[in-house]
């Protein structure tokens, strides 16, 4: 796997350090609060891992599974939801914990799916901005790094559902997924 990976765009040290001031960020901003973090599965699932354990307030924790990619390198467009929230969210905080804001589509279904339900607020922090890329007006506001426009993989991000245990960001090789 890591002979596919033509450069690292973030290492494991920087991940680690971001994801500790984002932890910091939250759990000022939610102290005396109990939010709801909402992972997207499946590719958030180390970065929510990562950021709730770096979050030292009292939290409940749900997921959600949508997807849009399938096994393409760019998002269809097209969301499906595949597995709900099993928590009633009425008038709670919300804070949705995603891999990457890529061209929005995903992250604008989520996000105005959960605001039907009459939550308290809706936040969105996510490990990865990708604006050059955004199709739809949608943004973040919590933003571990913002990166060029390059397929990336690691932390979680996959390609045909590989390279998510990898344990930094790196730049796929265009070789693998342009065959």
């Amino acid at each position: 796997m890591i002979n596919d990976i033509s450069r690292v765009l973030l290492t494991e040290e920087q991940i680690r350090s971001r994801v500790a001031q984002l932890g910091e960020e939250l759990a000022k901003d939610y102290e005396g609060k109990t939010p709801i973090f909402v992972g997207i599965l499946k590719g958030a699932i180390t970065f929510f891992s990562d950021v709730v354990r770096a979050t030292p307030i009292p939290c409940e924790y749900d997921f959600m599974a949508v997807s849009s990619y399938g096994a393409a390198t760019i998002s269809s467009g097209k969301i499906d939801l595949i597995k709900d929230l099993g928590t009633d969210i009425k008038g709670r905080h919300v804070v949705i914990l995603e891999d990457i804001l890529d061209t929005g589509h995903t992250l604008k279904f989520v996000t105005e799916l959960l605001a039907q339900r009459e939550p308290a607020s809706v936040k969105l922090c996510v490990l990865l901005d990708k604006p050059e890329r955004r199709e739809v007006p949608i943004y973040a506001d919590y933003i571990g790094f913002t990166i060029p426009n390059e397929f990336v993989v690691g932390y979680g991000l996959d390609y045909n559902e590989v390279y998510r245990n990898i344990p930094f960001v790196g730049v796929l090789d265009p070789k693998v997924y342009k065959k």
